[in-house]
């Protein structure tokens, strides 16, 4: 499989900005920002593995999407709540495509 150069691109991180220093870093979720050289801007939904499961858990207390039967995911999964994680994840799937189509492409 041929790769594909590393685009350039600037990261904006709510958890750099908005109440630094008060985030899980494992057990959380938040939203970042990509931004293109070519104009192209991304908002993505950033969930921790641990965060997962902590939402499912919540689901099944308060009964929400059927008492924990399913839930809506988020639209990337890290390991954690980093700019080194988060600059190495995007990094790596610019390799393999344009985000649109590598972040959950089975639902248009």
């Amino acid at each position: 499989m041929e790769m594909k150069k590393m685009k350039e691109f600037e990261l904006w991180l709510e958890f750099e900005e908005v109440d630094p220093g008060n985030w899980d870093i494992e057990n959380d979720f938040a939203n970042i920002h990509v931004d293109l050289p070519d104009g192209r801007h991304y908002g993505i939904n950033v969930w921790t593995y641990k965060f997962f499961e902590r939402a499912i858990k919540e689901d099944q207390l308060t009964g929400e999407n059927l008492n924990g039967l399913y839930l809506k995911p988020p639209d990337l999964f890290v390991k954690e709540l980093t700019r080194e994680c988060i600059q190495k994840t995007i990094e790596d799937l610019l390799k393999k495509g344009d985000l649109e189509d590598v972040l959950n492409p089975s639902v248009k």
